[in-house]
């Protein structure tokens, strides 16, 4: 599927960006911002996460029930995340109801009202949210572990906060973090679906005419490299878990194409990972082995994620060790980049059928790229890889911070 990205800017600051798929059955629309839980100050950890919950629960316009019928009962959803640098607000429905969806979506970002009654029902939501997760030593284990390699960080904290973090936020708190991050050149709207460019921003005009708010500095600091550890955490679970991972640099790194292809041969989906193959299908030592680059605007993580009996955890760590170095010793013979380039982008070509991500992508992208890869474009990009370029990349991950949890 060949896309067209086109771009506008509206009068008030707000970027556009659509993706023409001409006949499809289902849109996608939406705000990303460019705010996140490393824009929180101490003392209201939490409260990016918190404010996209609770954008949902009443404007000047909307209560809550109007809100979450809205797109629901034409069989579309409405939904939302957060992480540590942007917020997404978006629907998906079926082709047609752009109209309701660009007008619900502007009037929760632009005019949300932030109820008490509301605000105080959602906040033991998230609590609940907070321990569930607590109790999924396979999730919490990331959290942990960034809170080591990110030690005197915003990214340092987690994304929900803690109950006591959340319990302290109130209607104030999340109107003046809106108005504060939620502004138009901080912003970007994305439509991918059947109306042409022109429409989208002929509406998109029409409904945000009235919006106006001064954008704010984001007071981000690039962490310090963290010195390398090696943790064990005892939480009396069947399962040991463990994270092994390093600090990257950001979006623009050069080689951030070659540390994605690298990381699809180590531990990709594919069962052929050669992680996979090392510790499940040759010893059976775990059920799960997997490996992932996720790159912000001026830093980066790359994590292995693991879970094994505990007393094998040793075993593990070491024929990672085995499988990575000579990758860092030896460049790949022309032949095996050739064939890991060739499954990496069918992988991308079959996600690329995954419309909702797609957008989603497309929107990130043009908040801190100022533009949307093509599929074309990326797969230039990771065919352009060369032998060296691995062996660079492999050689970031030859000395690994390490946290179990067992």
């Amino acid at each position: 599927m060949q896309q067209e990205y086109q771009y506008s800017t509206l009068p008030c600051g707000l970027r556009i960006v659509t993706c023409h798929r001409e006949n499809a059955l289902v849109e996608h629309c939406g705000l990303a911002i460019n705010a996140g839980s490393r824009d929180e100050i101490p003392g209201q950890f939490g409260l990016a996460h918190f404010v996209e919950h609770t954008i949902f629960k009443g404007t000047s316009r909307r209560r809550a029930w109007h809100i979450l019928n809205c797109m629901e009962r034409i069989g579309g959803e409405l939904n939302a995340y957060t992480t540590k640098e942007e917020t997404m607000v978006y629907t998906t429905a079926p082709s047609g109801y752009l109209a309701r969806a660009l007008d619900l979506v502007a009037d929760l970002v632009t005019d949300s009202r932030f109820p008490t009654a509301e605000i105080d029902r959602e906040r033991q939501v998230v609590a609940d949210e907070i321990d569930t997760y607590l109790d999924t030593p396979s999730e919490a284990v990331f959290d942990d572990f960034e809170e080591l390699i990110f030690a005197g960080s915003p990214l340092a904290h987690n994304i929900l906060g803690s109950r006591e973090s959340v319990a302290g936020l109130n209607s104030a708190t999340c109107r003046r973090y809106l108005e504060y991050f939620y502004t138009p050149g901080e912003m970007v709207f994305f439509y991918s679906g059947p109306e042409k460019p022109a429409r989208v921003e002929a509406m998109a005009a029409r409904t945000f005419r009235n919006f106006s708010r001064p954008d704010n500095p984001r007071l981000r600091s690039t962490p310090t490299a963290a010195s390398r550890f090696d943790t064990i955490k005892t939480i009396g679970s069947h399962q040991a878990h463990t994270v092994l991972g390093t600090q990257l640099p950001g979006l623009n790194d050069p080689l951030r194409y070659a540390m994605s292809l690298l990381t699809n041969i180590l531990g990709g989906p594919g069962m052929n990972s050669l992680l996979n193959v090392a510790l499940r299908e040759k010893r059976g030592l775990v059920y799960t082995i997997d490996a992932s680059t996720s790159l912000m605007t001026d830093t980066g993580l790359f994590n292995i994620y693991f879970g094994c009996d505990c007393e094998d955890v040793d075993r593990c760590l070491k024929l990672i060790e085995k499988t990575i170095r000579p990758l860092a010793e030896t460049e790949l013979s022309p032949r095996r980049l050739a064939e890991a380039q060739r499954q990496y982008i069918g992988q991308l070509t079959i996600a690329s059928t995954n419309t909702e991500q797609g957008a989603l992508s497309m929107a990130r992208s043009t908040l801190y790229r100022g533009h949307a890869l093509t599929h074309k474009e990326m797969h230039e990009a990771i065919s352009s890889v060369t032998p060296a370029d691995i062996r660079e990349c492999a050689g970031r991950l030859t000395e690994l911070s390490r946290l179990t949890l067992a």
